[in-house]
């Protein structure tokens, strides 16, 4: 049973490592996109007149948001894509008679990209930023509560990406809906402003809703060594909670808009 499983990974390695030049272009854009945060935020404190907005310093806030980029990095899946194209050539109906679920073998066969962003990507931006920082980030319980925190992130970000792909069976076009995922899942997730910033009855909201487990919660507990463990125990409860939700969400969304396929292509 597992055997299959690290065979979809191991596919999905060497898939990814035949587009090294497109990793390579992802890293320049990603070192930009950085320079461009890194100038805004610090002329937003610079005009703040302060040397701490709304509990994080200039440091705490870049750390942040360059963790959060990693992540998404990391974490991105393209999944509705993939979705979109196999539903629009028909070629879905052949994924379909696979002898393994569908929504299990879209993960898998995406869990390539997985370990090379997390080597290409993710850890070499959290070894500069740990030694750049001086020892900002803490090494200690906080980084287990971490990896506990993505690998839930990683369930909700596949089960809300599968079911935005899924819608694809009624419109058999993604490309507007997705713009627009990325767009509510950044911006409420704290990737792109720090939830610390929102104003307080947008923050209550946010908490109730499960775009801030995918990165807020997290870079919440890697950053904050001193976390409570009644902190620690709800915010990965609450991540919990949607992980389990948005799965079964997700099944069930499928499992109702396969009645309404339509296979295109030949």
């Amino acid at each position: 049973m597992l055997k299959k499983y690290i065979t979809l990974t191991r596919a999905g390695i060497i898939e990814s490592l035949q587009f090294r030049l497109g990793t390579l272009v992802l890293i320049a854009g990603n070192i930009l996109y950085l320079i461009v945060v890194y100038f805004l935020w610090k002329a937003i404190y610079a005009s703040a007149g302060t040397d701490i907005v709304n509990g994080m310093t200039f440091s705490d806030t870049l750390i942040y948001l360059v963790l959060a980029t990693a992540l998404f990095n990391f974490m991105e899946m393209y999944i509705v894509w993939e979705m979109g194209r196999d539903i629009q050539s028909g070629k879905i109906a052949l994924n379909l008679l696979k002898p393994m679920e569908y929504r299990s073998y879209e993960f898998w066969a995406c869990s390539g990209a997985f370990v090379t962003q997390f080597f290409f990507t993710f850890l070499p931006t959290f070894a500069v930023v740990a030694i750049v920082t001086h020892g900002a980030i803490h090494f200690g319980w906080n980084l287990l509560f971490f990896v506990i925190s993505v690998v839930m992130a990683v369930s909700i970000n596949y089960s809300i990406d599968f079911l935005v792909g899924t819608i694809c069976l009624y419109t058999e076009s993604i490309w507007g809906i997705n713009i627009m995922k990325q767009v509510i899942v950044m911006l409420l997730s704290g990737a792109t402003v720090p939830i610390a910033f929102f104003p307080e009855p947008l923050k209550t909201i946010v908490y109730y809703l499960p775009f801030q487990s995918i990165y807020n919660a997290p870079l919440t507990m890697l950053l904050d060594d001193a976390s409570q463990p009644q902190t620690v125990l709800t915010t990965l409860g609450v991540q919990l909670f949607w992980c389990i939700a948005m799965t079964i969400l997700s099944k069930l969304f499928w499992k109702v808009s396969l009645r309404q396929i339509t296979v295109n292509g030949g």
